[in-house]
Order: C-alpha cells, then structure tokens, then sequence
C-alpha cells in the first residue's frame, strides 16, 4: 500500500466514526436544541417580552395581537416540550406543521414588516420567521426518523 493510499484508509476510518457518532448522538441533539429553542421563546412571549412574533399575530387575526402572541408562547411552548420528552416528538412535529403556516403567510402578506426596501433582505421580524421556517424543516429530519430511531432507542 502507498503512503497515498494509507492515509487515504486512515481518514476513511476516521470519517466512518465521526459519522457513526454524529448519527448516534445528531438526532437526540437536534431535537433537545429545537426543543429548547421553542421552551426559551416561547416562554418569553407567555411573560409579555416583545418579539417577532407579533407580525404573525397580526397575520392570522385570532384575536388581539397581545393575547395572539401569548397563545402563539403557549403553543410553541407545547413544541418545545414535545420534542424535548421521549415519545411525544411525532405530536411536536405536527403542532410545528401546523403553526408553518402562520409563518409563511405573514413573510407574505405582510413583506412591509419582513422585508426592507432592497430584496431579498429581511427585516429583523423577517430574520425571525425565517428561522422559524428553518426550525421547521430540521424539525422534518427528525419526523422523518421517528420509526427508525425508536428502534435505535432516540425515540
């Protein structure tokens, strides 16, 4: 074997276990980091602290935009806690699909508050709705492994 060839093996061999570990632990650290981000904001806005959200509160109408924001804690709250608790991570994903759509829609229809005047640069609401969408779609990774990880016992 040439010298080219052994380190070529070599690193092969590191980059298997680097893989193996980051897909032994990813999943479970993915879920615990949207998890926590959920509880975190979530929490801010049930207390009153002003965020982003309120954009998706004047989007969706279901009430003032204060109690719609603290509802909107509420629910992100109950996203937070189902990812974090073992078994109920099917049930945060959906709660997650369902409130998408707020997100989406006020990128949308209220682009004057997401948007400043040279696109495609986001406000700081813009900013936070965007990784709100981001949030989501890791959040698809993790639905998308529910049956095979409960077997390997991240579930």
């Amino acid at each position: 074997m040439t010298r080219l060839e052994d380190r070529r093996s070599r690193f092969d061999e590191i980059d298997a276990r680097v893989v193996a570990w980051m897909h032994r632990i990813g999943h479970r650290l993915d879920r615990l980091a949207i998890g926590l981000v959920f509880v975190w904001f979530g929490l801010l806005k049930v207390l009153g602290f002003k965020s982003a959200t309120s954009v998706i509160a004047e989007t969706v109408y279901l009430g003032s935009p204060e109690v719609t924001v603290r509802l909107l804690g509420l629910w992100e709250l109950a996203i937070g806690v189902c990812l974090i608790a073992p078994g109920l991570a099917r049930i945060g994903v959906a709660l997650l699909a369902i409130r998408l759509p707020g997100t989406l829609l006020a990128l949308a229809l209220k682009a004057e508050l997401c948007w400043t005047d040279t696109f495609p640069v986001p406000t700081i609401q813009g900013q936070y709705l965007i990784k709100d969408a981001i949030l989501f779609f890791a959040a698809m990774i993790i639905g998308g492994t529910l049956r095979t990880t409960a077997r390997e016992r991240f579930d």
